[in-house]
């Protein structure tokens, strides 16, 4: 059902990302606020993470993604009054409330992990994010077949479809049979306070990680369909690399479980990150449609494994008493950075150009990296130390 969830839900997203700016666009009057939809849809999202998660900890994970689903039909809706009626307010409402259910999207992963044994969680993760692979060959074909729907009116099709999307989710949510967890007594422990989680160095180079691999994304990703369209390329073209770099995104998934059972979360989130450095690379050195394919490729391999790798590794850090709050918070903050990567995506693109967009990438990927060989050593070293203690036989 999980799987299910990400292929069918999941696959509004995409349409959201690629119709964002260009919906914005033509409805705003100051263009380079063509992208504030997709920004202000990121920006719900950190604030509404928290309440999400504690509200599937008391209520069930069922009964959360429906509610997701609920908010994702009403963006859709409101999209397309936005477009029939040329109200710019009206697509950031609809935006605002996709934002919500974009929250509680970010905690298929998390389900997936909670009633899976600690051997399987990885690949439990990593199987539901495949369901990523089927959104991502849906999203562009839906744009194909219903944009021109409501012609002359560009894209309203689309986000009608939106709406069809979640009714089709839903239906299938339904049927998701995850326990609720049981209520807490009234003052009784809910498990270690959050700081003493997050000092933690694991729990740390955990969230850095997953903040810095989703905000790179984002910050590419936001502004590629409008780099596009200033270098005379089609809205297929646009749509066709979104969908290659969502594939890349999902496609991974069915083995990146495996790889972190083999290699360790450290190799494969490591992996990660140097592959998002190349999608910088590439990108800056053309911008033919051969460079775009290309980076969001890497981009999108890249946020595969240093996502999935920092999702699994904080799922190490915490008890099951702990979850709620400790998913709440990481959800806050990786959303947050994003929100500031999907803001400042379209001004640096419009003040500066596309390759500014991708330089911005270094100083994050510098602080991750840093994170993450700290981990390394750290880790070493206790284990040398665990080594020395024990006796000799």
């Amino acid at each position: 059902m999980l799987f299910f969830a990400q292929a069918v839900l999941g696959s509004q997203l995409p349409i959201h990302i690629i119709l964002g700016g260009l919906a914005g666009f033509t409805l705003a009057e100051n263009k380079a606020l063509a992208t504030l939809p997709i920004s202000l849809m990121v920006l719900v999202s950190m604030f509404t993470a928290a309440p999400a998660s504690l509200f599937m900890g008391r209520f069930g994970r069922r009964l959360g993604f429906l509610a997701g689903a609920l908010a994702g039909a009403l963006g859709g809706a409101l999209g397309v009054l936005a477009l029939l009626l040329g109200r710019f307010e009206l697509l950031l409402l609809g935006a605002a409330c996709t934002g919500i259910y974009q929250s509680t999207h970010g905690f298929f992963r998390f389900a997936a992990a909670d009633t899976a044994s600690e051997a399987f969680r990885p690949k439990a993760i990593s199987w539901v994010l495949a369901g990523g692979l089927l959104a991502a060959l849906i999203a562009p074909e839906l744009i194909r077949a219903t944009s021109d729907y409501f012609a002359p009116i560009p894209f309203a099709g689309a986000y009608a479809a939106v709406v069809g999307i979640n009714i089709v989710g839903a239906l299938g949510i339904w049927f998701l049979d995850i326990p609720t967890p049981r209520r807490r007594v009234r003052g009784a422990p809910s498990g270690r306070a959050l700081g003493v989680i997050f000092s933690q160095p694991k729990t740390l180079v955990a969230v850095i990680c997953a903040m810095v691999s989703y905000a790179l994304m984002v910050l590419v990703m936001t502004a590629t369909s409008l780099a596009m369209d200033a270098q005379g390329f089609s809205t297929a073209h646009a749509a066709d690399v979104v969908r290659w770099h969502v594939v890349a995104m999902f496609g991974p998934s069915f083995f990146t479980g495996a790889a972190i059972l083999r290699f360790g979360h450290l190799r494969v989130i490591a992996l990660g990150l140097i592959l998002l450095g190349v999608a910088g690379v590439i990108a800056v050195r053309g911008v033919g449609l051969e460079n775009f394919y290309l980076a969001l490729i890497a981009l999108g391999l890249g946020w595969n494994f240093s996502f999935i790798g920092a999702t699994s590794l904080l799922g190490t850090t915490h008890t099951s008493e702990e979850q709620a709050k400790v998913q709440g918070l990481n959800d806050f903050l990786v959303f947050g950075l994003v929100t500031v990567a999907s803001f400042s995506s379209g001004a640096l693109l419009y003040a500066f150009g596309w390759t500014t967009v991708q330089l911005a990438m270094i100083p994050a990927l510098a602080i991750a990296g840093i994170a993450l060989l700290w981990l390394a050593v750290a880790t070493t070293r206790s284990l040398s130390l665990s080594e020395q203690r024990q006796p000799l036989e």
